[in-house]
């Protein structure tokens, strides 16, 4: 059996951490401290954690899965992921992605498999270099920008303070959802997630 490929979409570098365009790689961060790992340099140009995540029935480890945030700028993330789903035997119905959605409102979570990329470079370069749009997304919602702000500088943008006191909780929900899908499945994740609001 293939591990996961749990995919968090950002761009590298501090200066970038806290955007909330990085909000794929911070709910990559929670599943990291949950699985008790750390993040080490891959050479298809990611930092990879690759190991056990949550627990099954009778205490037995859950699924292996492949923690994998790309080490290259969001819109050409595709090269990295598709190299690493070559190396580990990966095949895109054992990937997820998580990234930030202007279509969503802030704190809202919805899992979907394939679909268009509504814009989000990200998810384009990672289709075109799978060649497919088949693969699982976790969408984080983070809001549409106020006014007449533009999308591209908003995304760049660190949360608000406001918008920080609820990130942690939608940050662990996020996580929740991502063991739900490994465990579950998606159909009973999405169950769970789409109907808990």
């Amino acid at each position: 059996m293939s591990p996961w490929l749990v995919v968090g979409l950002g761009n590298p570098g501090p200066q970038y951490a806290g955007n909330r365009h990085n909000v794929g790689q911070m709910v990559l961060d929670v599943l990291a401290r949950r699985m008790n790992g750390s993040f080490t340099t891959h050479k298809a140009r990611a930092q990879v954690l690759d190991g056990r995540l949550g627990i099954l029935a009778g205490g037995v480890p859950g699924p292996r899965v492949i923690l994998a945030k790309p080490s290259t700028y969001m819109n050409v993330s595709g090269g990295p992921v598709a190299t690493l789903a070559q190396f580990y035997g990966v095949d895109p119905a054992q990937m997820l992605v998580v990234h930030d959605e202007l279509d969503l409102t802030p704190d809202t979570l919805r899992l979907k498999l394939g679909g268009g990329e509504g814009g989000h470079n990200g998810l384009r370069s990672i289709s075109n270099f799978l060649g497919t749009k088949d693969y699982l997304r976790l969408r984080v919602g983070i809001g549409r920008p106020p006014g007449r702000m533009d999308a591209a500088d908003y995304v760049l943008r660190d949360f608000s303070t406001a918008e920080r006191t609820e990130l942690g909780v939608t940050l662990e929900e996020a996580a929740d959802a991502v063991e739900e899908v490994l465990m579950l499945g998606l159909e009973k994740a999405q169950m769970r997630l789409h109907t808990s609001a």
